[in-house]
């Protein structure tokens, strides 16, 4: 890897480089989607047999586009007991961390006769995407559909590309399975999220997809936005580590090429303030590459988003950081614990040489899909809030509405909207209501 020294100006062609893998801004891969979802909108399920053909080489039909429930108990049983048990145990960790973010939905009263509060309601319908291109992610189907169970999303539809052999593959179905969707469709890439998104006769329509993808599916994904809602819109991988005199470059280099196998896009950095372990790290990098069956993969993302900067102080290292806003984050320094009140940016954080990114990715219990290409600035990981609404609840007493009448009257008239000061005087002015009121119960706050 190559190894720079902290200068603003060589920072400004990282941050372009890395700007550059975003999904946006590429026309070619916009049109080409944007022909695949009016396609899918206008002739539906022939069209996703059509493009099942030329992208995936496999011969759907109406009758084949749904996985049937027995193949996927059949993928359930086909699974390795030993390795069911780590899958089965990853699952609980999951579940049990999203179970932490559930909300409750508020209300509260007073005295004069307001209650105001927030229910909380889970979508109806969610579509999950699960990739499965240069490498089937079955980690990602327990990420994206136990949060939706939690949150008690009443149907979870998945759509997964066939791999080899015309079938989706086995162990997507089993975690599909076992983590609860209701349903699975053999389609992949920019037409499925066309189908989940506006629905076809086979493929029902969503209210929200989740999930990570190509660029053609993180596209698809912004294009069909405000038809149905989404989680992200998810670029290639990348890790960040901040590193000093005590991490183990061993450690660090092995962590750096867990993300450069993804992925010729992906983008692995170290920051260090050690010029010896920067040396160490780099030769430690070139020789744990030669070993890995996705050398090539890694090498080409290395070469073009891969950097290791000396910076002069930890503070210039957290800065930096911030700026990047990486999607994983590892603080390898002597008390990692001191920095994380200073990180303002970062998909998930790993603190101490014993919290690998790769246990955030199958086991630890927080969600692996994350922000990435920046949008750590302003979005969160996937989790329970991403599977509910919440809406407001108003309601006044007659005593309540008429003290604060006229109030509301004067702030309608001074924006002009004279029939929303109608409503508000043709109840203080009009005729007597001859219906009971409300009674708002006195009552402090309640839970559900």
């Amino acid at each position: 890897m190559k190894i720079y020294e902290y200068r603003k100006d060589s920072l400004a062609l990282l941050y372009e480089a890395l700007n550059k893998r975003s999904p946006e801004g590429q026309i070619e891969v916009e049109q080409a989607t944007a022909e695949i979802i009016r396609n899918i909108k206008e002739r539906k399920d022939e069209a996703l047999i059509e493009y099942s053909k030329k992208f995936d080489k496999v011969e759907l039909t109406l009758d084949t586009i749904e996985v049937s429930q027995k193949e996927m108990d059949e993928a359930l049983n086909s699974i390795d007991r030993n390795l069911l048990k780590v899958i089965e145990k990853a699952a609980a960790n999951i579940q049990d961390f999203h179970e932490k973010q559930l909300e409750k939905s508020w209300f509260t009263t007073n005295e004069a006769g307001i209650l105001l509060g927030q229910k909380v309601t889970p979508l109806s319908r969610v579509g999950v995407y699960a990739p499965a291109g240069s490498a089937p992610l079955p980690s990602t189907v327990l990420m994206d559909v136990i949060p939706a169970k939690v949150a008690g999303v009443e149907e979870i539809i998945l759509c997964s590309p066939p791999v080899k052999g015309g079938k989706v593959d086995p162990l997507i179905l089993a975690c599909a399975k076992l983590a609860g969707a209701d349903r699975v469709f053999m389609v992949g890439g920019a037409q499925a999220i066309a189908a989940m998104a506006y629905g076809t006769n086979v493929i029902p329509k969503v209210d929200k997809i989740v999930g990570p993808g190509n660029i053609y599916v993180a596209t698809a994904k912004k294009m069909v936005f405000g038809t149905c809602g989404i989680d992200m819109i998810a670029g290639p991988s990348e890790i960040l580590i901040i590193a000093d005199e005590t991490a183990n470059p061993a450690y660090v280099a092995a962590d750096l090429l867990s993300q450069a196998e993804h992925d010729k896009l992906a983008s692995s950095i170290l920051l260090t303030t050690s010029k010896e372990i920067a040396q160490m790290v780099s030769q430690e990098v070139a020789q744990q590459l030669s070993k890995l069956p996705r050398a090539q993969t890694a090498a080409e993302s290395l070469e073009k988003y891969g950097a290791i900067i000396v910076t002069d102080t930890i503070e210039d290292a957290v800065e930096i950081s911030n700026n990047i806003a990486p999607e994983h984050l590892e603080v390898c320094t002597k008390n990692p614990f001191d920095l994380l009140s200073k990180i303002k940016n970062a998909g998930a954080i790993f603190l101490g040489n014993y919290s690998p990114e790769p246990l955030g990715d199958y086991f630890a219990g927080p969600n692996h899909t994350l922000p990435t290409s920046g949008t750590a600035r302003f979005f969160s990981p996937l989790g329970v809030y991403d599977f509910i609404k919440r809406q407001s609840i108003i309601s006044y007493s007659r005593d309540a509405f008429e003290s604060a009448a006229s109030d509301v009257a004067a702030f309608a008239q001074s924006e002009g909207l004279t029939a929303h000061e109608q409503a508000i005087r043709i109840r203080v002015n009009g005729q007597e209501d001859k219906k009971d009121n409300i009674t708002v119960p006195v009552s402090g706050t309640e839970g559900k």
